[in-house]
């Protein structure tokens, strides 16, 4: 019975260590876990981690100026622009100026360089420098993580059916040809974006590859993303990929990349005065191309404002030529609601409504193999991918040549 009454009280004794040891090993994990200490050290790491991040792409000024919209300007010797971080661009100068596509030149500009609205003070950057944008702590906070600040998601390729990727589309486009650059005029809205994680965009984009891994993209236009510049006005962007998105590229010069030559024009700068429904219409005019001399491709706003080029260097089709280009306007839509978001492309009124209420592209031109400009011919294609929700129209005329209506209110009765 002694005997018995022993094992009796090992068994139980191991038991009550092992609970004791379960115990002692939750304890330590929730000490662990909610330590606040623990907490303070990691955000004493990232923000060491942002403060880098933040020198390496805001470079040393000569002087900085401050936009009546709140942003910071500074204007950075030309060679310290973040571009010349690249091993083959490193100590080297800007690339000279191309030559000019030849032949046809419909656009008249609405909106100059004189409106973009860092300009309003009457303050300007002076030569052998390029204005811009200071990125701030609070703009790497917004994005969904450090290493994503300031590019796409490797989702926000283009496809024809993009309903599983959350990036809906209204677009122009051409393909099957060899492209050397595009040229347009679109007007500049303000469409409401429902989401900070959402974005609207109207943009043109030159591409080659497949749209497997080595999609090649240059990407010009405007856009609202509260996301990346914390607020809702449209503003004039750039964007660039050689690898589908995934691992290089970025918006405007937040990477090394996109090489700066004008002191005039801010990538990332807020557009005033846009479109007003029924009201006055405002559109800018971009044009981009392939300089026939060096094969880098270079970006034209306004009336012969050169923006700047892409090294060829930073593409593998690109380097060669185009094989598709497109028009239009994007959305993203996260359902972050369970349903489809309102967030506007355009103007947020479908095409149909056609001129001072819906948003369009006109005066569509291609660049082609002898560095001229010349009409699209009828195989322009057009695609709404989510026509309940964005549509697109187009046409031919003598004024505005080849144009289309685009956009929508995202949500709605026919889009739940």
């Amino acid at each position: 019975m002694a005997s018995g009454c022993a094992k009796a009280y090992r068994i139980i004794s191991l038991f009550l260590a092992c609970l004791l040891l379960a115990s002692s090993s939750a304890a330590a994990i929730n000490s662990t876990t909610l330590d606040p200490r623990d907490e303070i050290r990691a955000k004493h790491r990232r923000s060491i981690i942002i403060r880098g991040h933040l020198k390496r792409v805001n470079k040393p000024a000569v002087r900085t100026i401050k936009s009546p919209d709140g942003d910071l300007i500074d204007c950075v010797p030309s060679h310290l622009q973040p571009a010349f971080d690249h091993p083959k661009l490193r100590g080297q100068r800007p690339s000279d100026p191309p030559e000019r596509p030849k032949g046809n030149n419909l656009s008249s500009t609405v909106v100059d360089v004189m409106f973009l609205a860092w300009t309003i003070s009457g303050e300007s950057c002076p030569e052998g420098t390029v204005p811009i944008r200071r990125t701030s702590h609070e703009d790497i906070l917004r994005a969904s993580s450090i290493q994503g600040f300031g590019r796409k998601p490797a989702a926000g390729r283009f496809h024809r059916d993009s309903g599983s990727t959350g990036h809906e589309h209204a677009v122009g486009y051409v393909m099957g040809a060899q492209y050397y650059g595009a040229k347009a005029s679109l007007s500049v809205w303000a469409p409401s974006v429902t989401s900070v994680s959402e974005f609207s965009l109207s943009q043109m984009w030159v591409i080659s590859g497949s749209f497997g891994n080595d999609l090649n993209t240059i990407e010009a236009g405007w856009q609202v993303s509260p996301q990346l510049y914390g607020d809702s006005r449209p503003r004039f962007f750039t964007y660039w990929t050689s690898d589908a998105y995934q691992e290089t590229g970025c918006y405007n010069l937040l990477c090394s990349g996109f090489v700066q030559t004008t002191n005039k024009i801010v990538i990332g700068a807020a557009i005033s005065p846009i479109s007003a429904l029924n009201g006055g219409q405002f559109d800018i005019d971009l044009l981009v191309w392939k300089d026939p001399k060096h094969g880098h491709w270079w970006l034209e706003m306004g009336a012969g404002v050169l923006v700047g080029y892409w090294p060829t260097f930073l593409f593998s089709h690109l380097a060669v030529h185009a094989n598709m280009v497109q028009f239009g306007g994007e959305i993203v839509n996260t359902r972050s609601s369970g349903y489809h978001t309102s967030t506007q492309m355009g103007s947020g009124h479908f095409a149909a409504e056609g001129f001072r209420r819906a948003s369009y592209f006109r005066n569509l031109q291609l660049v082609d193999w002898d560095n001229s400009l010349i009409p699209l011919s009828s195989n322009l294609r057009l695609l709404a991918d989510h026509p309940s929700c964005y549509t697109i129209q187009g046409g031919v005329s003598g004024v505005w040549g080849n144009y289309f209506y685009y956009g929508g209110p995202g949500r709605n009765v026919r889009c739940p």
